[in-house]
């Protein structure tokens, strides 16, 4: 009889604590942090991710900060269109200034260029945002994110986020360096500045766009590589970041006229230089279009090559 007593009190002592270790056990399941689900979650996770690499890498880092300097500083101070004007013997002060209005729209062709460089760097650092889905592909990471609850729109628009942020950040240390160099700033205010960067921001986020989805079936970097080479020098050279539109040949400017790096060029003058000013119009200078159309065509241009890359996405981009 004691037996029994004794053997069923130690198998309700068992029990409770089997039942309290149950229960611990529940409580420490539900105060576990759960998966968090969101698109924008794994969106930041993904652009954080590659920003850094980035930041983290002093060398490329180091690379990214200095190139803005050597192009603007060498490259802006060597092209120097305006000394060709002021060595003309007879030409005064007042004369090379009506001239330059007429030509660039501004007294100073560095500040023309200037303004140009602006689009320049950030054309360049948002093609090579379809590398970075060229080297996941190859290293495996790419098929490590398609197996996760991330949806591919944005792993995708990740890849366009990271190269969005670093190229404004390039274009904001350009502008410091073309100031300190000596770019008018008289129309500078918080609202053309920030306007500005609005236009930077819709420009760099469509040609990002173009590049990632060029690059969603592409696991050589050397193709990649080409057609960096093929699409850069032609947006380039086929708009208004250099050289003034009336210059070109007929033919040329009609080019400029379809070329979206033109508008983005276009909109920061107007903003940043006061190039659609009345005087700038008055000495000959001519905008490409109204600073409501640069933004609207910008924004049409952001918009298609991201849902574009988005919905091939969907097709193309498979472990």
């Amino acid at each position: 009889m004691t037996e029994d007593l004794t053997r069923s009190t130690v198998t309700a002592q068992q029990e409770a604590i089997e039942e309290q270790k149950e229960r611990e056990e529940e409580r420490a399941f539900r105060a576990a942090p759960q998966l968090n689900k969101s698109p924008l979650h794994g969106l930041w996770a993904l652009t954080n991710r590659d920003l850094v690499k980035w930041y983290k890498n002093p060398i490329q880092l180091f690379i990214s900060l200095i190139q803005p300097i050597v192009w603007l500083g060498l490259f802006g101070k060597a092209f120097n269109i305006t000394g060709i004007f002021a060595s003309q013997p007879g030409v005064t002060q007042a004369e090379l200034n009506t001239i330059n209005l007429g030509t660039f729209g501004t007294t100073s062709y560095f500040s023309y260029l200037g303004a140009g460089m602006l689009a320049f760097i950030i054309m360049f650092t948002a093609a090579f945002a379809g590398m970075s889905v060229v080297w996941d592909r190859r290293f495996g990471f790419m098929n490590k994110a398609l197996s996760t609850p991330v949806g591919r729109g944005a792993i995708v628009t990740g890849k366009v986020m990271q190269s969005v942020i670093r190229s404004l950040i390039q274009a904001a240390i350009v502008l410091v360096i073309a100031v300190a160099l000596g770019m008018d700033t008289t129309n500078f205010s918080i609202l053309t500045v920030g306007g500005s960067f609005v236009m930077l921001f819709l420009m760099t986020f469509g040609l990002s766009s173009l590049f990632v989805m060029l690059a969603l079936r592409s696991s050589d970097w050397q193709t990649q590589m080409a057609v960096i080479n093929l699409l850069n020098l032609p947006l380039l050279f086929a708009s208004n970041a250099m050289l003034p539109v009336r210059i070109m040949p007929s033919w040329l400017q009609s080019v400029v006229k379809f070329n979206p790096v033109s508008y983005a060029v276009d909109g920061v003058r107007q903003l940043l230089l006061g190039s659609g000013s009345a005087s700038a119009a008055a000495a000959g200078y001519n905008i490409l279009a109204p600073l409501w159309v640069d933004f609207a065509v910008l924004a049409g241009f952001a918009a298609l090559l991201s849902v574009l890359g988005i919905v091939l996405s969907w097709k193309l981009l498979t472990k």
